[in-house]
C-alpha cells in the first residue's frame, strides 16, 4: 500500500500526516505506525497523525505513537496539523476548530507581514482532579507535590491532565536527570493506569522554565507541547512562576499562559514542514 505523507516538526518533536479524509484510517494502524515512525527502518517520527473529517469540528487529528498505541492528543503534534490543512488549502480560516481526543481545540494560525509562522492554540482547561488525570489512590483530591518513589528515590510530584495525563517533577538541573532510567519506571508507576508523561522542570526565573520530557509511547522526545501546559500549570501550582512564562526544550521555545480570564492555557509555537513524499509500506525506505 502506498501512503502519501507530509512529515512536519515542532521544536523537534516530528511527525508523519497523513490526510485521510477520503480513505479513512487503515485497520492495521498500529503496526504502520510503528513501522512509519522506525528512524532506521521507515520514514522516522515520533507519531504518525491522521488529518480526518469531523461532524462536530471543521477536522478531526488522531496521532498514534510510534510504539502504535493511540494518544488522546499532541501540543507540537497540533500545531503541526494546524500548519499543513492551512498551508495545503483545505482551509481558508485562520482559526478553525479540531476535534481529538482531549475535546474540541482552537488553534489559530500565527502570520507576520502575512506569512504564517506559527501557531497559538486555545488548549482548554487543565485537569487537576487526581481522578480524572487519572491518577490512583487520591480520590478527586489535586496531586501537588505528592511524594512518589521511583526506582528508590523519592521525588516531589505535581500531576496534570491536559486531555493526556502527566506527572510533573522539578528538579535543580535537568540535565542531570537519567531520562532513559527513572522515564519508563515513572510511565508505568502504580500511580497512573493509564500510563504517564513525565517532565524534568528547572525553574531559571519565574518567567522561564527549563525542560525535559519522557513521552508515554515515544521515550524521550525533543519536545512535548502538552507536557509545556502541564509545567506551567504545576509550577504555578506549586507557586513557583507567573501565569505566563517561556518553557525552553530541548528542541526549541514555546510561550504558555494560563489565562486567569476563562482559565484556558494558550501555547504559540513554531511549525515547519521537512519534506513530503510516498510511503511503500513492507518495503524499507
Amino acid at each position: 500500500m502506498s501512503l502519501a505523507f507530509t512529515k512536519w516538526q515542532g521544536c523537534g518533536n516530528d511527525f508523519v500526516l497523513v490526510d485521510a479524509r477520503k480513505g479513512g484510517i487503515p485497520a492495521n494502524v498500529a503496526e504502520l505506525s510503528r513501522s512509519v515512525c522506525d528512524r532506521h527502518y521507515g520514514i522516522g517520527a515520533d507519531g504518525l497523525i491522521y488529518v480526518l473529517s469531523s461532524s462536530a469540528a471543521d477536522f478531526c487529528m488522531r496521532i498514534f505513537n510510534a510504539d502504535g498505541s493511540e494518544a488522546e492528543m499532541c501540543g507540537n503534534g497540533i500545531r503541526c496539523f494546524a500548519r499543513l490543512v492551512y498551508d495545503e488549502g483545505m482551509t481558508e480560516k485562520e482559526s478553525f476548530s479540531v476535534e481529538t481526543g482531549a475535546g474540541i481545540l482552537i488553534p489559530r494560525i500565527v502570520k507576520e507581514n502575512g506569512k504564517p509562522v506559527g501557531v497559538e492554540v486555545d488548549m482548554g482547561e487543565p485537569v487537576l482532579e487526581a481522578n480524572r488525570i487519572p491518577v490512583e489512590g487520591f480520590g478527586e483530591e489535586r496531586v501537588i507535590a505528592k511524594e512518589i518513589e521511583v526506582l528508590g528515590k523519592k521525588y516531589q510530584a505535581t500531576c496534570v491532565s491536559m486531555g493526556n495525563p502527566h506527572c510533573v517533577v522539578f528538579v535543580g538541573d535537568v540535565d542531570d536527570v537519567e531520562m532513559d532510567k527513572v522515564g519508563p519506571a515513572f510511565e508505568r508507576h502504580k500511580w497512573f493506569p493509564k500510563r504517564t508523561n513525565t517532565e524534568f522542570v528547572a525553574v531559571r526565573d519565574r518567567e522561564h522554565l527549563r525542560m525535559r520530557v519522557w513521552e508515554r509511547g515515544a521515550a524521550v522526545t525533543l519536545a512535548c507541547g502538552t507536557g509545556a501546559c502541564a509545567s506551567l500549570t504545576a509550577a504555578v501550582l506549586n507557586g513557583r512562576a507567573e501565569r505566563r512564562a517561556e518553557v525552553e526544550l530541548d528542541g526549541g521555545r514555546l510561550t504558555i499562559e494560563w489565562s486567569e480570564k476563562n482559565n484556558h492555557i494558550y501555547m504559540t509555537g513554531p511549525a515547519e514542514k521537512v519534506f513530503s513524499g510516498v510511503y511503500e509500506e513492507g518495503e524499507q525506505c
